[in-house]
């Protein structure tokens, strides 16, 4: 009895023992693939799936679309021409790849002979900007040339990365053309001529300028950029702010409207200052006899502007 105990317990353990095994291999059979078996078993295996899936092949290099191009193969430029006189407003016309434009627009600037801005503007894509093809463009620029009887047009690709690699700039000589001149005059401070700076006198300096029927308002201007070196030299000075800018002159029945920005008024403080301000653009405006009174706004107000 002890005998056929003892071997059906041990049958029964024997049986236990098979079904423990099989569950034991049926579940390392059902393990799902670890993150090192989808990635191949080595590290030279991983490397050389992962260009696979960027599609860009191991070591290869990623090629500008400005590598190993002329400019006349990125930009042509059909107006103006090399060494062409030109006036303002200045059209500017031609073609460009896709590529030199962002958002449909790329910059320009003209500049005289001593490298003096002197505009500044925007070309427009004429055409689906979104293509490597040429695509056709204008823009226009106004200038009063200050020196010189030459320049150069500068037409810049419109680069948005931090990749210095990819500028390019397109070079056009010019010449400006001989314009009819004018004299007017504008009016400064002058500590030549006033040493004790006690009133609000102001004293005319001569300007050359190319001849316009917007007088006044070119008068203005000259007047905004303040004396020139040898004009500072001769005593003059002006008490208006730097970046003051006309935003809107009328001349109706002999008064001049002139509104300006923000700008002029601008930590003016003292009556002195004030009155200079006033008179200095007065006089400017009223030198031309089709003006009797000017009435001087900022930003529309004409009420309590200027307060010393």
């Amino acid at each position: 009895m002890n005998t056929e105990s003892t071997a059906i317990g041990a049958f029964v353990l024997i049986l236990v023992l098979a079904f423990l095994a099989i569950v034991f291999i049926g579940n390392h059979k059902e393990q799902p693939e670890t993150a090192s078996d989808l990635q191949g078993s080595s590290e030279t295996e991983h490397e050389e799936v992962q260009p696979y899936r960027t599609g860009i092949p191991k070591g290869e290099h990623i090629k500008s679309p400005f590598e190993n191009r002329s400019l006349d193969d990125l930009i042509q430029v059909t107006s103006p021409l090399t060494d062409q006189e030109i006036s303002s407003p200045l059209i500017i016309e031609g073609k460009a790849r896709g590529f030199w434009y962002f958002e449909a627009v790329f910059p320009l600037m003209l500049a005289d002979s001593r490298g003096s801005i002197l505009a500044r503007g925007l070309a427009t894509a004429q055409a689906d900007w979104m293509t490597e093809d040429f695509v056709p463009f204008i823009a226009k620029l106004e200038f009063t040339p200050d020196y010189g009887k030459s320049g150069t047009l500068f037409l810049h690709n419109n680069n948005p990365s931090d990749n210095v690699d990819n500028n390019r700039e397109k070079r056009i000589p010019i010449l400006f053309a001989a314009q009819e001149m004018m004299t007017i005059k504008i009016f400064f401070g002058n500590t030549d001529l006033d040493p004790d700076i006690l009133l609000n006198n102001v004293y005319p300096a001569e300007r050359t300028i190319p001849k316009t029927q917007a007088v006044a308002r070119a008068a203005l201007e000259e007047l905004l950029k303040g004396p020139t070196v040898q004009e500072k030299a001769s005593g003059f000075f002006t008490n208006i702010n730097p970046g003051v800018k006309i935003q809107k002159l009328s001349i109706v029945d002999g008064i001049a409207k002139v509104d300006f920005n923000s700008q002029l008024e601008f930590q003016v403080g003292g009556s002195a200052r004030v009155g200079a301000i006033r008179a200095q653009i007065i006089q400017t405006l009223k030198q031309f006899p089709t003006i009797k009174e000017v009435i001087i706004s900022i930003d529309s107000r004409t009420e309590d502007i200027l307060q010393p």
